[in-house]
């Protein structure tokens, strides 16, 4: 399986009845918090005529996509004279080609996948980070007794079969005095929470600690969480939103646009976690309302958390991150990770 492949592509697959829906505006009826009144940017006065962009989603609508909602629910969009159509696609995995294509304008992807995406000469580029850190965890049981990688020994650890992941705890494991040797890995595809739930393994990797997690404590169950980055492995960025080469020395004015109204929309969502969970919920009907009120309450923070704005990388992130795919054989070509990524939209949209 493709290091490529993401833990999320199967479930985005089980939802791809919200293709559709993705497509239309904010309906009649918005929450309070989500008005659909236009604003106007501090860049000036939209075109007159809305340029069709469209954005692949990484997943079906959660948490995480309500600042792209606020943006085009409350008018951010546009306001900067764009027609924002939200898609998830047939295949999830094809994210990025699409993109580097021009099928969609913009996608929403990994740092890793953008790399290993760069070293197959797919001419992407990130340009902005949604997240700030990784989500990725190991899962366990609080009744396991596990609290430390050292911990998952002799266990059985269930993962998607990715090999990313198996780099991941390598890492956590090695840090504190183990080996991937020591544990017995067994491909659970992407059944995470019911392989840990039903004892078939004694703890997982490849579950989002601000999603999984619940999901676990809602069973009555208690979560042990151990974080990637808290145990030897780069700090990276979890989510990014990605545009081609060509968008960006076509369209400039274009993505400038896009991003600044995206950024406003996160900020919107920031300001008001329940509104936007409401408009998520009002949209599609099918969210789990009490999943998302409690996860963008941990996800939320970790959209701006140590940076001056919404949207900003840092060299040293990619730079540490592509080197550690590197050593783990999973970048087996040369990548300058200083190309992968620009700042020069989300900089100009700090100052406009």
């Amino acid at each position: 399986m493709s290091p490529a492949l993401t833990r999320r592509s199967l479930l985005a697959l089980a939802a791809a009845t919200f293709a559709a829906a993705c497509r239309r505006g904010a309906p009649a009826g918005t929450p309070t918090g989500a008005s659909t009144t236009p604003t106007t940017v501090a860049a000036g006065t939209a075109p007159s005529a809305s340029t069709a962009v469209s954005v692949a989603l990484d997943w079906y609508p959660w948490s995480n996509h309500t600042g792209l909602l606020v943006a085009r629910a409350r008018g951010h969009f546009q306001a900067e004279g764009l027609d924002v159509e939200l898609q998830v696609p047939a295949n999830p995995e094809d994210v990025l080609k699409l993109v580097a294509t021009g099928r969609n304008t913009f996608g929403i992807s990994y740092q890793t996948d953008v790399l290993l995406a760069r070293a197959e000469e797919i001419p992407v580029v990130s340009i902005a980070a949604l997240v700030q850190h990784p989500l990725n965890s190991v899962m366990a049981l609080e009744r396991s007794g596990i609290s430390r990688p050292r911990d998952l020994a002799g266990k059985k650890v269930g993962y998607p079969g990715l090999p990313s992941d198996e780099a991941l705890l390598a890492t956590m494991l090695e840090t504190d005095g183990a080996r991937l040797e020591d544990v017995t890995l067994v491909n659970v595809g992407f059944e995470l929470v019911r392989a840990l739930l039903s004892r078939q393994v004694d703890a997982v990797i490849g579950a989002y600690w601000v999603h999984e997690s619940i999901l676990i404590e809602q069973q009555g169950e208690k979560p042990v969480i151990l974080r990637v980055e808290q145990w030897g492995v780069p700090d990276f960025y979890e989510l990014v939103l990605v545009t081609s080469e060509r968008t960006l020395a076509e369209q400039e004015e274009t993505v400038q646009r896009f991003v600044r109204a995206m950024i406003r929309g996160y900020q919107d969502a920031a300001a008001d976690l329940d509104g936007a969970v409401d408009l998520l919920v009002h949209e599609y009907p099918e969210t789990n309302r009490e999943l998302e009120e409690r996860g963008i309450r941990l996800l939320a923070p970790l959209w701006t958390e140590g940076v001056p704005v919404f949207g900003w990388q840092e060299e040293d992130r990619w730079v540490s991150y592509a080197d550690w795919m590197r050593q783990r054989g999973l970048l087996t070509r040369d990548v300058d990770a200083r190309t992968a990524f620009t700042n020069r939209f989300v900089e100009q949209a700090r100052t406009s």
